[in-house]
């Protein structure tokens, strides 16, 4: 648990840890240079209790505190927490339960009870909604370029995973989905108890509101490298997402627009070729867009002559483009992905 001026909610997450059904558990909350006492509320909670330990270090980010709580964690299994969220009393149990009984998944989270203002945050609501639409390996698997799709503190994932794998990496994008993203490309498979384990509050100064990395255009930078794996046939191949490799059919990007445009432009440095767009826009159809043919989606060929990227990310798109391309006869995976 990294913990940075967190007092005004670092003891209800840290009780709701000593909470757990599950016993056997430490709690190692790295204070990544607080000014605020919540140092001081850590060491004396450590006091008390013989299961939380204390790392303290100068200010230098979540991905450091992840890091160094991650050097000196002992135990098999290791679960994220943040310094403002609640995990419900049987998380811990449930989640050990589940990687004990399913050797092959290396990480599992569980759905999240959503701590915000749905009125005012509507936006963030829908996508802890989304996020809790995906259970199975299967779902995660092809469903990863959309967004990440796990509540961060509300994991738990095999030790040996970040020793084989890499653990966080530093840089412009977002921490937790980069991992995701490289150890599904590595073949790790992930799922989710089917049940609200969690509560994921919302906060005004929560990181990901705040913080360069977490801005959408740091999403589509870093999606596009591992797309472009993906479509090149590099990493996993699971035939139980749909998995074909290598794509060699003419990619489509779905959304001829100047935003969606920009954002599919990064697939062009990682040598991603695309020869065409599809859009709704009868301005642009039939036209040649940044010099590339626009076509309707009543124009589609037979699935297996093209594959389509959607990209376009107004609210409502990705539903109506998944019909439209399912009822053309496309199988997700296999002829299409949705990117946004």
């Amino acid at each position: 648990m990294p913990v940075w001026n967190a007092a005004a909610t670092l003891e209800r997450a840290v009780a709701s840890v000593r909470g757990q059904t599950f016993a056997g558990w430490e709690l190692v909350a790295v204070d990544d240079g607080s000014t605020d006492g919540s140092r001081e509320r850590l060491e004396a909670t450590a006091r008390a209790d013989g299961r939380v330990r204390v790392l303290g270090q100068p200010h230098r980010g979540i991905v450091a505190a992840l890091n160094a709580g991650l050097t000196v964690a002992r135990g098999e299994f290791i679960a994220r927490m943040d310094a403002d969220d609640v995990s419900h009393a049987e998380r811990l149990q449930a989640q050990v339960a589940f990687l004990k009984r399913e050797p092959a998944v290396g990480v599992v989270g569980c759905r999240v009870d959503y701590g915000g203002d749905r009125a005012a945050h509507a936006g963030y609501a829908l996508h802890v909604d989304w996020i809790n639409s995906l259970i199975t390996p299967e779902q995660i698997a092809l469903n990863r370029f959309i967004e990440s799709p796990f509540a961060h503190p509300s994991v738990m994932f095999r030790r040996e995973l970040a020793e084989r794998h890499g653990s966080y990496r530093e840089g412009g994008f977002p921490e937790d989905y980069e991992l995701w993203l490289r150890w599904l490309d590595a073949g790790v498979r992930m799922a989710k108890v089917p049940r609200a384990l969690f509560t994921w509050h919302d906060l005004p100064a929560r990181l990901s509101r705040n913080a360069a990395r977490y801005r959408p255009e740091s999403f589509f930078r870093l999606k596009a490298e591992w797309i472009a794996r993906w479509l090149h046939g590099a990493g996993d191949a699971d035939p139980r997402a749909g998995r074909i490799r290598p794509v060699t059919q003419p990619i489509f990007v779905w959304g001829a627009g100047r935003v969606t445009r920009r954002r599919a432009e990064h697939l062009g440095a990682q040598g991603v070729r695309v020869a065409g767009y599809l859009d709704i826009d009868r301005k642009k159809i039939g036209r040649l867009v940044g010099g590339l043919p626009v076509i309707a989606p009543a124009e589609l060929p037979p699935p297996g002559e093209i594959f389509v990227l959607a990209y376009v990310a107004s609210r409502g798109a990705r539903e109506w483009e998944r019909a439209a391309l399912t009822e053309r006869g496309y199988a997700e995976g296999r002829d299409f992905l949705m990117c946004a």
